[in-house]
């Protein structure tokens, strides 16, 4: 699991192939980009965000050459798995 935090770049259409993800980019103050894959099946949908809105996550990082993707931003209804968040304007969202 990672934490971090960056400015949205880019507000992306929902993954809506199996369980649906609301997805974005951010940027880092290293200037790397990830996209944000947030389960909105397990989680509430972050409302309202907006590009250039400073947004802090922790959850699992996988790797890509594109810069790589954060998931798991959510609790497991299971509870098997350690919970992940997004937090935007104060508000979390998990």
């Amino acid at each position: 699991m990672v934490k971090g935090s960056g400015h949205v770049l880019r507000l992306l259409s929902d993954d809506n192939d199996g369980s649906r993800h609301q997805r974005f980019i951010i940027e880092l103050a290293s200037g790397h980009t990830l996209l944000i894959a947030h389960n909105i099946d397990l989680a509430p949908r972050v409302e309202p965000l907006t590009v250039g809105d400073t947004v802090t996550f922790f959850g699992e990082y996988e790797y890509s050459e594109e810069g790589g993707t954060v998931h798991w931003t959510h609790k497991d209804p299971q509870k098997q798995h350690v919970a992940g968040y997004i937090e935007v304007n104060g508000k979390r969202f998990q």
